[in-house]
């Protein structure tokens, strides 16, 4: 018998076995047949949402898999929520998303886009027995991308301004390109931003507060790389103008367990969602694909 508990969105869960979402914004996604053994944990960056991770999530379940976007805490609402949140309730989502996606699939991958990315790497080196394989994409340690202003370096004074009360309601607003290099999708999502909403699109700037936390978990998963023994895909945009290929190459230089580090060349930071979407949810099936055969001894279908 599920046990209960004073959350009516965990207690919903319990009582609807055939998912494992908490939230209005997360989505499940089941899996078929053999394939459906093996789960993906999608998850989203800082000030992201589910949304970015669709396309990858539609893609990844037409090859069998189940799938499960995960929400991090203090994301699709307002920046006064996501302020309130530290970096361990960020990790805290995750290892959590995992348990309830592990309870559901008999091996489970977890892939993240951006600081999803690193929140990925977080929960292999934290939870390794939860975790079969890692899916790194556009990872961001440092936001270090062509496009990133100059005054962005002075971030190192963030947590001096949290102490004395500074910059609560500041923010590193996003700038052109916004990680999109299809500039008619690039419209879109800007548009999106602009509305107010959110859980649609993500909020349209970073918190400096928000940054202090992301810069702390960078820090944290940074001096434990050494620590992943589980294989790794790491995904990244030649042109990358959020994330230097600096922050790719950083995993396949520490981590411990097999790396395959593949260069797009005709996207931008946002690569689930840019020209090379494709490309990124065949190179991401394919991993996960290669992860259940090595499990099973035969092919996953």
């Amino acid at each position: 018998m599920n046990a209960r508990v004073d959350d009516p969105l965990l207690n919903a869960a319990l009582d609807a076995p055939q998912t494992p979402c908490v939230t209005p914004h997360e989505f499940f996604l089941p899996g078929s047949g053999e394939a459906g053994r093996t789960g993906v944990l999608l998850v989203h960056g800082l000030t992201g949402t589910p949304n970015e991770m669709r396309l990858l999530a539609k893609g990844l379940n037409r090859g069998g898999f189940a799938v499960y976007a995960v929400q991090l805490a203090g994301h699709c609402g307002t920046p006064d929520d996501l302020i309130r949140v530290r970096w361990t309730d960020w990790t805290a989502s995750v290892h959590a998303g995992a348990e309830r996606l592990r309870a559901q699939v008999d091996r489970v991958v977890v892939m993240g886009l951006s600081m999803g990315a690193v929140l990925a790497l977080e929960l292999a080196i934290a939870r390794p027995d939860l975790v079969d394989g890692v899916g790194a994409l556009s990872a961001t340690f440092r936001y270090d991308g062509w496009s990133i202003p100059r005054y962005t370096r002075l971030s190192f004074l963030l947590p001096l301004f949290r102490l004395l009360g500074i910059g609560r309601r500041r923010a590193f607003m996003e700038q052109p390109p916004y990680g999109i290099k299809d500039e008619a999708l690039r419209k879109r999502v800007v548009e999106q931003m602009n509305s107010g909403d959110s859980s649609a699109a993500g909020l349209p700037g970073n918190p400096w507060y928000a940054v202090i936390e992301m810069h702390r978990l960078s820090s944290h998963v940074r001096r434990r790389l050494q620590s992943v023994r589980a294989p790794c895909l790491v995904l990244h945009a030649s042109e990358d103008d959020i994330s230097s290929v600096n922050n790719a190459r950083l995993i396949a230089r520490r981590v411990r367990g097999p790396v395959s580090l593949v260069l797009l060349h005709d996207s931008y930071h946002m690569i689930t969602i840019d020209r090379e979407r494709r490309t990124v949810t065949t190179l991401a099936t394919e991993f996960v694909g290669r992860l259940a055969v090595d499990a099973d001894g035969t092919a996953a279908a």
